[in-house]
């Protein structure tokens, strides 16, 4: 950089070789460019903030509670219910486990009734709200005939063994 000054023009400043000369504002100026958006903002000509995941109302799942209850009910001890929501990891744990001795598979189903129960993107199930009410009356109603069954069962299984007496079987030797 040059601190010699041109004779007779006052004190010194530095000059930097690398900077531009500024810019005569009597002529006309070429338009500015637009700022970038800030983070979040959304793009020009993409979709609003409401049509962005993660805002608003979450977006349904491709998977049906339905579909998803059903499989929890009859096939959860197996875990398909947790390999058709893409949770292939707690799918085959539970299919090892036999469904933590049914105790998994008997929390699974409460969760897919309450509506916890999401998909491998933390979808909400489709189809939770127009089902939710008859899923519950049907899986009660199995709960009550189920456990009816069982106790009725015991009772005979009881009943037999309190009134059957031993019964001995002799074979003997035929000569032919």
């Amino acid at each position: 950089m040059s601190t010699t000054p041109p004779e007779g023009t006052g004190p010194a400043e530095p000059v930097d070789p690398t900077s531009t000369p500024p810019h005569d504002l009597s002529k006309p100026q070429p338009p500015a460019a637009p700022p970038a958006p800030a983070y979040g903002a959304p793009v020009p000509g993409g979709p609003a903030y409401a049509a962005q995941p993660g805002y608003g109302a979450p977006v349904e799942s491709n998977k049906s509670f339905v579909a998803t209850w059903l499989l929890a009910w009859f096939l959860g001890v197996l875990g398909v219910d947790r390999f058709y929501l893409g949770k292939v990891g707690t799918g085959i744990l539970k299919l090892v486990t036999c469904g933590g001795l049914g105790i998994w598979a008997l929390v699974d189903i409460i969760l897919t009734l309450a509506g916890v129960q999401r998909d491998k993107a933390g979808r909400p199930l489709a189809g939770y709200e127009q089902h939710k009410k008859l899923a519950w009356i049907i899986t009660a109603i199995g709960f009550i005939l189920g456990f009816a069954g069982s106790a009725a069962n015991q009772a005979t299984i009881v009943d037999q063994l309190d009134t059957s007496s031993a019964v001995v079987v002799v074979v003997e030797d035929a000569a032919l």
